[in-house]
């Protein structure tokens, strides 16, 4: 949200800085994100002078361009060539001087440089309105009034004010504070001073020739609605005061009874409409659901169809407007317009968050009414915009205020004690303070005790609705930074069971963070173009957006994303890790998980003077996997060949009784191409919750070096193309529990030398006896009965 600096000392008196103000603002709870320079004329109009043109000639080789000499205050005169066909000696003009940059209304920014034009030199630029911001006429320069001061800044002409942007990150329950009156009202609570609201008491009723009747069919959708009509305004461009408020905020002028409404909107927060009265067929506005599968013409041309419930602005004859969301294409202020019905609501937040997601657009009025706009400002807001549209477009109040308040709301009622203040807070703070605080807040005191107060919290603080948050209200404008640190600290011992879910994730993130990995914080909601099954999927009832309508059921799609963008910025090579759960939905019951993943893609070393980039290959993250793994000191598991889609090839890793410890390898390429990424990428995916199981086991015992030496020996075996060193590793282990140390295999041959079907293996077999010197016998005995053994389960053929 966009909140002006200058705007809101209208509604404040203060002398504190910018940069104080943002402090105070990110300090109560209202959270500045950045906090800008800005003017309301793009460049600000910065270098630009006024100057006076002595002599205007005919270009000596140009019939379409003039030489002048220009006065701007300096020691000489300025030599400007201009092609203007309206410039002449004597006027008074805007001048850019060489080195100036000028922002034009139309394309980008340039700087003026002292040149030659056809052989004549030009020290600068004699301006029109368009290229320098100020308008959109191109048709000559810009004349200045006889009295304007040669040399005098044209942004002091123009009196052109700095103004700074504080851009504030609303959280979504500080529904009051949308606007530039709820923003100064925190700020007046926090600084003890004068809140100062515009002035509605001038409106009056001129005449009653034109009353349009409203019908509110759908009462619960829409809880109260404000109208007034207005004959015989004027549309045309809006004043320069209101198009500059409006411009700070980067909100664009149109026209000015549009830029009205625009104007309370972020004045007051109140969303409001204007329709051209000669649009309202049958003289009657009728709000109302009810019209599935009507075509309707929104503002941007766009042709939306309608849902039944879909809350409509409708005359007697067809829809408007969509209420709180969209205005429509037919209905609203253009130039030939006369005469305004002006609407002042309170719409349902549910009805209108549905609407706008259902249709797609997002809209400062959405926003607002979304969150829940106060139901008691609607009539003064009508009455603000009135009087302003009177004050840029003339015209008469035409009818009374017209205000449908069927069922008001009624404030919430709330006891405070000052013993629960004082427990939350942890801070003894004076009484008659935290009464002030919560006056400056619109909250009523209807009675105090010596206990504590009754109040009554207007309708429009949704987010205060008991004890609790009003001490938070408290606390907040009181300021969390006045509450002084305990110097006694209370603890109790920690009863959790071992190891610690975060101890682990440290862990793991340690080791992949010190392997040059870099760690993704990615969102949970993800697109169903993903779903492996979207009968298993949980489904979001109430979408952002099409591309977040089911939680997702793998990590992979949000790494690859990630990905996808790196390599859309140039950066290909990558190394990347996450945290994250994954959803399923069946048997009725819902279900998460705890992943980790993991992603290499790109080069696996830099290129260097010595050596040419890589590519990363399966084997450098089965690496990361195994020391993963043995970093937790888990090694009972064994290996098979994945069956996953998400994979092309790859290996699963499985503890005893099947469950998949980790699955890794070569992403499949229709993953690839769903998530747009062009390079080859190598994936590992564990099951967290698994490991934590494993490691809650892990025993840790000390263990002397052995004394005695350990024993290699090879064998180079013949085997079946299908068989795995997996298989061959696990008959080995059964046949020799105690020796046998480590199997390794150290070639494998596949080839038109070996007979069909088959391949070679080389392993290699450390033998240790932990209390003895092994002798030769021992050693034959043991490399005896795992050539039997493999020959017997594995049909090993022992080469020579």
């Amino acid at each position: 949200m966009k909140i002006s600096y200058n705007w809101l000392k209208e509604f404040i008196t203060t002398d504190k800085t910018p940069e104080q103000l943002s402090q105070i603002l990110t300090g109560i709870g209202l959270e500045v994100e950045s906090l800008d320079k800005v003017q309301a004329i793009p460049g600000g109009l910065e270098g630009l002078v006024i100057g006076y043109v002595k002599q205007a000639g005919q270009h000596p080789n140009a019939d379409r361009l003039r030489v002048t000499k220009v006065d701007v205050g300096g020691p000489e005169e300025l030599q400007i060539v201009c092609g203007a066909p309206n410039v002449a000696a004597g006027q008074k003009v805007v001048v850019a001087t060489a080195g100036t940059t000028v922002y034009p209304t139309q394309g980008e920014p340039f700087t003026i440089n002292k040149s030659k034009i056809r052989g004549e030199v030009s020290e600068g630029m004699i301006c029109s309105e368009d290229e320098i911001g100020l308008g959109e006429s191109h048709a000559g320069i810009m004349e200045l009034d006889a009295d304007a001061q040669v040399g005098t800044l044209v942004k002091d002409y123009f009196q052109l004010n700095d103004d700074y942007l504080f851009e504030i990150g609303l959280t979504p329950n500080r529904a009051d504070a949308t606007s530039h009156l709820g923003t100064a009202r925190d700020i007046a609570a926090f600084l003890k001073s004068k809140l100062n609201r515009p002035d509605v008491s001038a409106f009056k009723v001129d005449s009653e020739d034109l009353v349009i009747p409203v019908e509110v069919e759908n009462q619960q959708a829409c809880r109260r609605y404000s109208s007034v009509t207005i004959s015989g305004v004027k549309v045309t461009e809006s004043p320069k005061w209101l198009k500059e408020k409006l411009a700070v905020i980067g909100v664009r002028a149109i026209n000015n009874i549009v830029d009205v409404t625009n104007y309370v909107l972020h004045e007051l927060g109140q969303p409001l409409h204007a329709f051209d009265a000669a649009a309202i067929t049958g003289e009657k506005v009728v709000v109302k659901t009810g019209l599935p599968g009507t075509k309707f013409t929104t503002l941007d041309n766009a042709e939306r169809t309608l849902d039944a419930d879909d809350l409509m602005i409708c005359n007697a004859n067809a829809p408007m407007c969509i209420a709180g969301v969209f205005g429509g294409a037919d209905s609203g202020v253009t130039e030939s317009t006369i005469n305004v019905f002006l609407e002042s609501a309170c719409f349902n937040p549910v009805s209108i968050r549905k609407t706008s997601k259902r249709h797609g657009v997002k809209t400062d009025a959405s926003f607002r009414f979304e969150r829940g706009t106060d139901p008691d400002i609607t009539v003064y807001a009508l009455k603000r915009a009135a009087l302003l549209i009177q004050e840029v477009a003339g015209g008469t109040i035409s009818s009374q205020v017209s205000d449908l308040y069927p069922n008001p709301a009624e404030p919430f009622a709330v006891d405070l004690t000052y013993r629960n203040t004082l427990r939350l807070i942890g801070a003894d703070i004076q009484h008659e303070e935290i009464k002030a605080i919560i006056e400056a807040l619109d909250i009523e005191i209807v009675n105090e005790t010596a206990e504590g107060l009754s109040l009554r919290v207007p309708p429009y603080r949704v987010d205060v609705t008991r004890e609790v948050d009003v001490i938070e209200e408290v606390l907040r404008i009181y300021g969390y930074n006045n509450i002084a640190i305990p110097t006694q600290i209370r603890a109790s011992l920690n009863t959790a069971k071992r190891p610690e879910k975060d101890t682990i994730y440290n862990a793991i993130a340690d080791m992949l963070s010190a392997n040059g990995f870099n760690e993704l914080l990615c969102n949970s909601l993800t697109s169903s173009n993903y779903a492996a099954s979207l009968d298993q999927a949980v489904k979001i009832l109430n979408p952002l957006s099409s591309d977040l309508d089911i939680m997702r059921q793998t990590l992979l799609y949000s790494g690859l994303e990630a990905i996808a963008y790196n390599q859309n910025r140039r950066s290909a090579d990558l190394k990347l890790y996450e945290f994250g759960k994954i959803y399923s939905y069946s048997n009725n019951e819902y279900q998460e998980q705890n992943r980790i993943s993991v992603f290499i893609t790109g080069a696996g070393q830099p290129e260097q003077w010595n050596q040419k980039a890589s590519p990363v290959t399966f084997y450098q993250l089965k690496a990361i996997v195994d020391g993963l793994l043995s970093r937790l000191n888990i090694t009972e598991y064994s290996v098979d060949e994945v069956l996953n889609h998400e994979l092309s090839y790859g290996l699963q890793y499985q503890h005893r009784g099947g469950k998949a410890l980790v699955e890794f390898g070569a992403v499949a390429p229709a993953a690839l191409k769903l998530a747009d990424v062009s390079q080859e990428v190598f994936y590992a995916s564990f099951n967290f919750d698994l490991l934590l199981q494993l490691v809650s086991r892990n025993v840790i015992t000390y263990k002397e070096v052995s004394k005695f030496p350990a024993v290699r020996r090879d064998l180079s075996m013949l085997v079946d193309t299908p068989v795995t060193f997996e298989q061959l590793k696990q008959i080995a282990r059964k046949t020799e529990r105690k020796l046998l140390k480590e199997i390794n295999v150290f070639d494998v041959y596949q080839g038109d030398k070996l007979p069909a079907g088959k391949k070679s293996y080389a392993l290699s077999f450390i033998l240790q006896d932990e209390e003895k010197t092994l002798t030769d016998k021992t050693i034959d005995g043991v490399m005896q009965k795992l050539i039997y053994n493999l020959g017997k389960e594995a049909g090993a053929e022992i080469r020579k």
